[in-house]
């Protein structure tokens, strides 16, 4: 069949009356009225209805028409005519007309299918309810991505990466590739390895982004560079992380971080807008400090408030034993004002849930509330605290009857910032204080350039390449070190990080500086940056850049829930590919070919020597640490349970297993009168309970 003919499915309009058409793509429903077969023929611009009457098509026809099943791949000819009026379906671009069809063609049948792929019911052109498991999804991704959803979400995916492409080449940038088999070099995951069959035992490796080669192609000359790389790292399972990844790079030079700011604004803006989202403009920007100390994260969600209070000072002075104690430990108290929700938290929920079980799961020992009513404040604690620390604490929080006060004391202030952080999203999250269909976009800037190491070094926040705030540091110095900002920054958006960049070190003194802080000899670091480091000798311009997240950016403007939905073909939350079973074994050939069936020539590899010694070894394998002193206890009980194990598998008995040595008997107390407790009748029982009801403790119920 010649389909040069052919017409769109989803194309046919009104207009189209009286029109002869080629059409071509998959039945997506049938609907059987007797003689007359309504058929929805559906393609990648959308659906219309097709008609075979008995009428208007020959017998042959219709007894083909007869066979047709869900998903058959089909094509139609036939004229397009106006429904009748009444009979127009709102729910379809094309319902105001149809296909009376004079001929058509099976291109290819249809097994039965493993979940339904249409999305729309025949008669009310609503979505389907089906839930399908992703895993049967993706095993038959190629039935998944003919659902209007994955296809359109495919399609807008297409469109934002060229409104991206076209704004960059409107600024002047130029979109080259770079290496996908390259040097592994240290960049904060790991790295998947190719072995080379030419050079045996050696590897590529694949890259975690392009970092390197575009700052050379910065040294090289191009000033403004970006590329839609292909990224790969090896880093533990999260549930919206791909091993594989596509990335923005963005990368120019004789810049600063105002330019950076400038592009990606505009950048981001459009790319929204391509996807029906107006972001408001300028960004906010807030310092990597501000963020944490006032909502413990480095990527803050900030369409909410709920923001932190320091409350250490107030309390300087208290005889509250608690805070007292935190505070003679270099403690810190930080607390947030759930405004207007005292009647959404009850006692029972902030002492028993809150209190009890959410806030020490978070990582806290415990959590102080407060209500305010009639201008003071109220809980079982506020007794300890003194007029002039209530009145402050009012003053600070600027409380109002209604509101309820959470405050986290600890003797570290990271816990402290860590569990509120925790806090502040999880009550957003139950009072609903998150408002839908609205996006906050921030700059987080000026992060610290290192991190401590738990070895007493210190290690880069970002990357050894980020630039220092400021060259007259000593690398030997590592508080100094510590105190350094970064000019980094960090696109954030609803809570998410959407990409990040810096401005990059151009000068060799002071990237061998930053080597050198970082514990790097300069014989290290020639061995993992050489050629690198080697290109910072002729003349390397300032330049600095920025990498998005792509899959990220498209799935949150198209209020996906999981990057795989906007992903053709992705792996499960294994890192596994269901439909073609990667990753899996290869023939023992193919691993002689490359050198990989004896490498290392016999070498043990860390921690073989120490499988040797069973005791060893089982704190190996259970992960729990073991000090000399303790051995030969150890070493003691574990000769004892080889023994019993060696006897257990010599013994030779037809007897049944022994469940237990006790002989079975009754065990219930023997009966008397009850009596009611001298404390019940005064009351000296009830004294610590939360709460009453009648004469019986009243708890949380577990099921709420």
């Amino acid at each position: 069949m010649d389909f040069s003919e052919r017409v769109w499915c989803g194309s046919l309009r009104s207009g189209d009356a009286g029109r002869e058409v080629l059409l071509a793509g998959w039945v997506d429903a049938l609907r059987d009225h007797g003689e007359v077969l309504f058929v929805h023929l559906r393609d990648r611009s959308g659906i219309v209805q097709v008609v075979f009457s008995p009428q208007r098509c020959s017998a042959e026809l219709s007894r083909a028409a007869e066979s047709l099943k869900s998903e058959y791949c089909v094509s139609v000819r036939g004229r397009v005519e106006n429904r009748l009026a009444g009979t127009e379906n709102p729910n379809l671009e094309t319902g105001a007309v149809e296909v009376f069809a004079s001929e058509m063609e099976i291109l290819s049948a249809s097994d039965p299918l493993p979940f339904m792929v249409s999305e729309k019911a025949m008669a009310a052109g609503e979505r389907e309810a089906e839930s399908v498991a992703e895993d049967l999804r993706l095993k038959h991704r190629y039935l998944d991505l003919r659902r209007p959803s994955m296809q359109s979400n495919l399609f807008r995916r297409h469109r934002i990466f060229k409104c991206v492409r076209d704004y960059l080449d409107e600024q002047g940038f130029v979109e080259v590739e770079t290496p996908v088999l390259t040097k592994s070099t240290p960049e904060g995951a790991r790295d998947y390895l190719v072995p080379s069959r030419v050079h045996p035992g050696s590897f590529y490796a694949l890259p975690q982004s392009p970092q390197l080669f575009k700052q050379l192609l910065m040294v090289g000359g191009f000033e403004r560079y970006f590329q839609m790389a292909r990224c790969f790292r090896d880093e533990d399972l999260r549930p919206n992380r791909q091993p594989e990844f596509t990335q923005l790079d963005i990368e120019a030079s004789f810049i600063d971080e105002e330019f950076i700011y400038r592009l990606v604004e505009e950048l981001a803006c459009r790319m929204f807008a391509a996807g029906g989202v107006d972001l408001p403009r300028p960004f906010p920007r807030m310092t990597y400090r501000e963020a944490m100390e006032t909502m413990g994260s480095d990527r803050p969600d900030i369409r909410f408030g709920l923001r932190f209070v320091e409350a250490t000072d107030l309390f300087r002075e208290t005889r509250y034993g608690i805070f007292r104690q935190i505070l003679e430990r270099g403690g810190s108290i930080k607390g947030i004002n759930i405004q207007g929700h005292s009647n959404s938290l009850s006692k029972n929920v902030l002492q028993n849930e809150y209190a009890k079980e959410i806030v020490p799961a978070m990582g806290a020992k415990g959590m102080t509330w407060m209500r305010v009513q009639d201008g003071k404040l109220e809980s079982n604690i506020v007794q300890y605290f003194s007029d002039a620390e209530r009145k402050s604490v009012l003053e600070r929080f600027g409380a109002k009857d209604g509101d309820v006060l959470i405050m986290i004391a600890d003797a570290s202030p990271r816990v402290v910032i860590s569990v509120l952080g925790q806090l502040r999203l999880h009550l957003a999250g139950r009072l609903g204080m998150i408002p839908q269909g609205v996006f906050a976009p921030l700059w987080v800037t000026e992060f610290p350039l290192f991190e401590p190491t738990d070895e007493g070094g210190v290690t880069s926040s970002h990357h050894p390449f980020t630039s220092p705030d400021r060259a007259d540091f000593d690398p030997d110095d590592r508080e100094g070190l510590l105190e350094l900002k970064s000019r980094a920054y960090d696109l954030v958006v609803n809570g998410e990080e959407l990409g990040g960049g810096s401005i990059r070190i151009h000068d060799r003194s002071l990237q061998s500086r930053i080597f050198r802080a970082l514990g790097l000899t300069s014989g290290a670091a020639d061995e993992k940056f050489g050629f690198f480091l080697r290109a910072l000798d002729y003349g390397t311009p300032p330049h600095g850049g920025l990498a998005l997240g792509m899959d990220r950016v498209v799935s949150m403007i198209l209020g996906v829930s999981s990057i795989r939905e906007v992903i053709a073909f992705p792996k499960n939350r294994s890192a596994q590919c269901p439909l073609t079973q990667a990753p899996s074994d290869v023939a023992r050939e193919q691993l002689g070919e490359l050198g990989l069936l004896d490498l290392g020539g016999g070498k043990e590899l860390p921690g073989t020597a120490k499988k040797e010694d069973l005791l060893e070894h089982l704190s190996w394998v259970s992960r729990i640490g073991m000090d000399e002193s303790e051995r030969p206890a150890l070493e003691e009980a574990l000769a004892e349970a080889s023994q019993l194990a060696a006897a257990v598998e010599k013994a030779e008995t037809d007897a049944e297993p022994l469940f237990s040595v006790a002989p079975v008997k009754g065990r219930i107390r023997a009966g008397g009168e009850p009596v009611v407790s001298p404390l019940s009748e005064s009351g000296a029982l009830f004294a610590n309970a939360p709460a009453m009801k009648g004469r019986f403790f009243k708890v949380a119920g577990i099921l709420e």
